[in-house]
């Protein structure tokens, strides 16, 4: 590790003890054996589902020649093999992640086949909606008996697919409501990895799955009064930032904190998507009436997570100042307000383009007052995107429309060239 690197240096400088040095390399020692190796587990995972493709790829080409009781045997066969692989696994490799790992990786795929090739040789009716149903709750207590953060990130994977395919694909037919109770049987194995060890890449990677799963999955409950969905949405990306904000995601680097980027980024591209005026002609067509939306799903899930982010930007807000706020954190309070000032007025669409614009502003202001590059940037990217929409969306000439792009890529240069200046004067 570099910093077991720099403890000479530090020792020689006289700026820590030779006992805190040996206090340092027994924590990195103890951490580094508790930590598999990152190599050997991608190779061991590679390993395991390669080994299980290649064993159904030889099956499938002899499938044909095979009788039914055969069929049935070699259809048992993998999962067969993948449990006494977990067995041996959790007897005599307990300790060890990277084996541990790859058999449940294993064993989880292999699951999976079985459910296919016996529905295949017996011939039983179903759909993909009902066949990943099965296989992610039979493969759910593999993330508990094996303790396998693989099999819980396979399972989000699952169950998203399984809610996309329910509620997207084959709607009217079936409806994914039972995917909210499988995404809840998953979050205690999310705690443990909170719990044990924060700093992991499987506790990054679910903290990117599980909010990804759930913004992918959430337009799944809108029936009739989709534009409602709008606010749940906007209040939803609003709650992930939030969350993004709290311990132990602040622990995490900028591009990794899943919840803080989803929040952000959502959040700016819904508004950009809502900055035309196509959206706002058509709320004032359709109005609101209320009589007939309080009790719709579309209504109850807005006001739900409207309500959730909102006591959580009062709990957030109590520790902190107001000029500490980052501009994404209020906008959806300020969204809702617009969305039912927009079915009155023609004037919505104006407020959402001002809003877009002072969330840039802010956030190059906020760039260059902690001489943050990332940030700066980020914010001239979102006015660039707000100028790249009108582009698109007015009758201005095209020479106003290059002056426009001209004065964001000068003022993109002057910022950074500014920065880098102020940097070199502080060096």
């Amino acid at each position: 590790m570099k910093i077991l690197k720099e403890i000479p240096e530090l020792l020689d400088a006289g700026i820590i003890s030779q006992d805190t040095a040996d206090k340092i390399n027994d924590y990195f020692l103890k951490k580094s054996r508790r930590s598999p190796n990152r190599l050997f587990l991608v190779f061991g995972l590679l390993g395991a589902i390669l080994v299980g493709l290649g064993v159904i790829l030889i099956v499938a080409h002899n499938w044909d020649e095979l009788s039914r009781l055969n069929k049935t045997i070699f259809s048992f066969l993998p999962m067969f093999a993948g449990q006494l692989l977990c067995a041996f696994v959790l007897i005599r490799k307990a300790d060890n992640q990277v084996w541990k790992e790859s058999s449940t990786a294993f064993l989880f795929l292999a699951i999976g086949a079985t459910i296919s090739l016996v529905s295949q040789v017996y011939h039983i009716p179903g759909n993909l909606g009902s066949f990943l149903f099965t296989w992610m709750l039979i493969g759910l207590p593999l993330i508990y008996v094996m303790n396998s953060s693989v099999a819980s990130m396979f399972y989000l994977t699952g169950i998203t697919w399984y809610a996309c395919e329910t509620g997207y694909f084959t709607y009217p037919a079936s409806e994914p409501y039972f995917f909210w109770l499988l995404l809840l049987l998953a979050l205690p194995h999310y705690y443990l990895l909170y719990r044990r060890d924060p700093g992991s890449n499987f506790f990054t990677f679910h903290s990117l799955l599980i909010p990804l799963s759930v913004v992918i999955t959430l337009g799944t409950l809108a029936k009739n009064d989709e534009n409602l969905m709008f606010i749940s949405y906007i209040s939803l990306f609003g709650l992930l930032f939030m969350i993004g904000n709290m311990s132990p995601m602040t622990r995490l680097k900028q591009r990794s904190n899943g919840y803080s980027v989803l929040g952000s980024l959502g959040t700016i591209s819904l508004l950009l998507f809502l900055s035309f005026d196509w959206f706002w002609r058509s709320l004032r067509i359709d109005g609101f009436f209320l009589r007939a939306s309080v009790t719709s799903p579309e209504f109850i899930t807005a006001v739900m997570i409207s309500f959730c982010a909102g006591a959580l930007f009062y709990l957030q807000m109590k520790t902190r100042k107001w000029n500490e706020m980052n501009p994404v954190m209020p906008v959806f309070i300020i969204f809702i307000l617009t969305y039912i000032a927009g079915i009155f007025t023609p004037y919505a669409v104006v407020l959402i383009n001002l809003i877009i614009l002072a969330i840039g502003v802010i956030t190059i202001r906020n760039g260059a007052k902690s001489d943050h590059l990332g940030i700066l940037n980020y914010g001239v990217l979102i006015i660039t995107a707000l100028v790249i929409c009108r582009f698109f969306d007015t009758d201005l000439s095209f020479v106003l429309r290059g002056g426009m792009f001209v004065l964001v890529g000068a003022g993109f240069f002057a910022l950074n060239f500014w920065m880098l200046r102020k940097r070199r004067g502080n060096d």
